[in-house]
């Protein structure tokens, strides 16, 4: 009868366990950069489509609905994708055009293009 209830508590607190690092992996990931229109970025990475005095363009590129990135401070560029249950939070991000901006979400890579999944995007 001890061993069930012994067995019986270790079955509960692995379940715990493996349930609150289900939960901790899915919080997701948070990348800090500049928002930036991929169309220009990629077009022209040379000529510096970024900053401010490039944030009309931008604007006017995600208002088109063209792709959007996220420029990270290691040059590195994650494509911003909208969460189809979640679009607000994709759209807090396109707002930021031409600014700095963390996004949280999930990273995903596939094929040699990396992205985030933009779940929220805090002030």
């Amino acid at each position: 009868m001890m061993m069930r209830g012994i067995r019986g508590w270790a079955v509960g607190l692995g379940a715990a366990l493996v349930l609150c690092g289900l939960e901790a992996a899915w919080a997701g990931d948070k990348v800090t950069g500049e928002v930036v229109d991929l169309s220009c970025y990629l077009h022209h990475p040379e000529s510096g489509m970024t900053g401010g005095g490039h944030r009309k363009c931008a604007e006017t590129c995600a208002k088109k609905g063209l792709p959007m990135g996220l420029l990270t401070s290691e040059k590195q560029v994650f494509l911003l994708l909208e969460d189809h249950d979640n679009p607000k939070a994709y759209a807090a991000a396109l707002a930021k055009a031409a600014q700095t901006a963390t996004v949280e979400g999930d990273k995903v890579s596939v094929g040699g293009v990396q992205g985030i999944i933009v779940e929220a995007v805090p002030e």
